[in-house]
């Protein structure tokens, strides 16, 4: 009877033995990080007398007080606007190149495909501080090719890192690097389409340009929501790209972005307070922003199933 219940605790007790590790590492490089992420943007350092001593600087409760500055913040705001401005280039160029080229790729008198797969994907394999360098380099004057070749035709040069050109350099760098993976979403969405389908509509007459129009893209509509909602996160989450091209350009404040600007905070000014409460507040805007977003497409979608 012991060993028999000892058999049963033990078939009972594999599952929780097999996510112990995920667990552990669950709540060590994720879990505690953000609890003291939090417990950091409630308290402040506040220094005593001439600040000499070694107890002069103290650490004590906030409240509140580190959100308010943060939200406050002008730069702050002004790296908010020009991330919206970022992302409003970003995120339909992107998403829509990867529609067409996972519709390219999906017709049947496309050749080379698994070569033509390959090299929009490749792009994405390239890290993105490498891909921030290498466009960095191509937009100067002294190394481009562009300007050179504008230059032996009598046109004008733009400065690609200045002014309004400087957002279309950095969306061309979002856009090369993450169309690849979110044609690859696209695709394999289409690649699950039964054959039956195409069929049926080739048989009702329809052409390559109305299967596509109103069977595929309705059909892959929730990777259309997933890959938005990817795209949504890493545009409000831009670091990379800006921080590698500012050594490059005058026009690239060290606070462009608001991830740039938590970076500044807690590296350059040394004040981790403030940037943890700047932190979090970004984090609860994607939360906030994402879960509204897969809201209403989920209610989109049951209305149309309710039609």
């Amino acid at each position: 009877m012991t060993s028999a219940r000892r058999k049963t605790y033990g078939v009972k007790g594999a599952p929780y033995l097999f996510l112990l590790p995920a667990t552990l590492l669950f709540a060590l490089f994720f879990a505690l990080p953000i609890g003291y992420a939090l417990w950091l943007s409630l308290h402040k350092i506040e220094v005593k007398g001439l600040g000499l001593g070694k107890g002069a600087r103290q650490e004590t409760w906030a409240g509140l007080g580190n959100y308010a500055d943060a939200l406050s913040d002008p730069e702050l705001l002004d790296g908010a606007l020009r991330v919206l401005g970022y992302g409003a280039i970003v995120v339909p160029v992107m998403l829509g190149l990867a529609l067409l080229f996972a519709l390219m790729l999906d017709t049947d008198r496309v050749r080379l495909a698994p070569f033509s797969r390959l090299a929009i994907f490749l792009p994405y394999a390239i890290p993105g501080v490498i891909a921030a360098l290498l466009w960095g380099f191509l937009y100067l004057p002294d190394l481009s090719p562009f300007h050179f070749v504008l230059d032996k035709l009598g046109l004008p040069q733009p400065d690609l890192l200045d002014g309004g050109p400087l957002y279309l350099s950095l969306s061309n760098i979002a856009v090369w690097g993450g169309t690849g993976f979110n044609m690859i979403v696209i695709y394999t969405s289409l690649r699950a389409i039964p054959a039956e389908v195409y069929e049926a509509a080739r048989l009702d007459g329809c052409s390559q340009l109305q299967i596509a129009l109103r069977i595929k893209i309705p059909m892959v509509a929730p990777s259309l929501v997933l890959t938005f909602f990817f795209s949504i996160i890493a545009t409000l989450q831009v670091f990379s790209e800006p921080t590698t091209l500012r050594p490059l350009t005058n026009s690239l404040s060290t606070t462009w972005s608001p991830l740039m600007k938590v970076y500044q905070d807690a590296f350059g000014k040394g004040d981790t307070y403030s940037a943890a409460a700047t932190a979090v507040i970004i984090a609860v805007v994607t939360l906030v922003l994402s879960f509204g977003f897969l809201r209403a497409a989920n209610s989109r979608n049951k209305q149309e199933e309710a039609r």
